[in-house]
């Protein structure tokens, strides 16, 4: 059964599969995430694990970028296979209000459409809660509407529609 791990090299191989499709999807650009890799990390166990260590580090200030805000970053995984990433930014800056909000979330496009999305978020929330979050800006593309839905099953409140996204409170608990 699919669930939340920490980032981990123990899915490495899943992982790399997972970043090919994402490069190879035709049909949506491959989020930021896919470029944040470090490109030694696709060849070189060793980058790999570096590259795990990194983003574990980014779950405090001093282990992100200067401009960047702490993340907790999660694989969802079904035993060793790779099957998505959320990160939970644990504050927004102008920026991410206008473009990021607080979670975002990416499925690999073989394991789409069959509810991880919704799940991963689902999932998310009680984290985001137990980091001070009490409402989530959650956003999509305009055009996404498989996003647009798993963020309404979750109780997203639409805010408004600018040019680029449909932006979304959603509770980080359950009524």
């Amino acid at each position: 059964m699919p669930e939340f791990i920490d980032p981990t090299v123990r899915v490495r191989a899943s992982f790399l599969t997972a970043m090919a499709e994402f490069r190879a999807n035709r049909d949506y650009p491959a989020s930021w995430f896919v470029d944040d890799v470090d490109p030694p990390a696709l060849t070189d166990p060793q980058a790999f694990a570096a590259y795990v260590t990194r983003v574990l580090g980014e779950r405090t200030q001093s282990g992100v970028q200067s401009g960047y805000v702490p993340m907790t970053t999660l694989w969802w995984a079904d035993g060793e296979r790779f099957l998505g990433r959320l990160a939970i930014r644990h504050q927004l800056t102008p920026a991410l209000e206008e473009l990021g909000g607080h979670i975002g979330y990416d499925v690999r496009p073989s394991a789409r459409r069959r509810g991880h999305a919704t799940a991963m978020l689902a999932a998310a929330l009680p984290i985001a809660r137990a980091l001070g979050i009490s409402e989530a800006l959650v956003m999509c593309d305009r055009t996404n509407a498989a996003s647009r839905r798993v963020i309404e099953t979750n109780g997203g409140r639409l805010i408004d529609v600018t040019a680029k996204k449909r932006r979304y409170w959603v509770p980080t608990t359950r009524p």
